[in-house]
């Protein structure tokens, strides 16, 4: 069952706020990857490719953790637990373009050729990476 994620902490999802994806590695070693971070309005977006290794932790078992920390005030944070949904290649190209000019605060910039190398598009499958919210925590509470 998804869960929604709180509108108080939405503007973590929806403004560049570098995210930590946790996927559990074959031997059950936590893996945690710095990630750009998307939101449909119900679920994450991470933009990455077929070839990492948190895409092959994420087919071998689909439960992720990811956590955005508010830059301006550490005790505000967003941990979503969640399940993979799906991997859709179309349009991840463009959508890639789209976190990096957010994350980069540039419009003109893209992914390959401004962030990566445009000859690494030829060696990799660019991918969108869906995950449903299972559980979410908000806040730090200090007693």
């Amino acid at each position: 069952m998804t869960v929604t994620i709180p509108e108080s902490h939405q503007d973590l999802l929806l403004q560049p706020v570098d995210g930590v994806l946790t996927t559990m590695m074959p031997g059950g070693q936590p893996q945690m990857s710095l990630v750009w971070v998307d939101f449909d309005g119900v679920d994450i977006l991470i933009n990455t490719t077929l070839e990492r290794q948190k895409v092959k932790n994420m087919r071998a078992n689909p439960k992720v953790n990811v956590l955005l920390i508010d830059p301006q005030n550490g005790a505000r944070f967003l941990e979503v637990r969640g399940e993979l949904l799906e991997i859709i290649q179309e349009g991840a190209i463009p959508h890639a373009d789209k976190q990096t000019q957010a994350y980069s605060n540039n419009a003109q910039q893209r992914f390959y050729g401004d962030i990566y190398p445009v000859e690494q598009q030829y060696k990799e499958t660019r991918v969108i990476v869906k995950i449903s919210p299972k559980k979410v925590t908000t806040d730090a509470i200090f007693s």
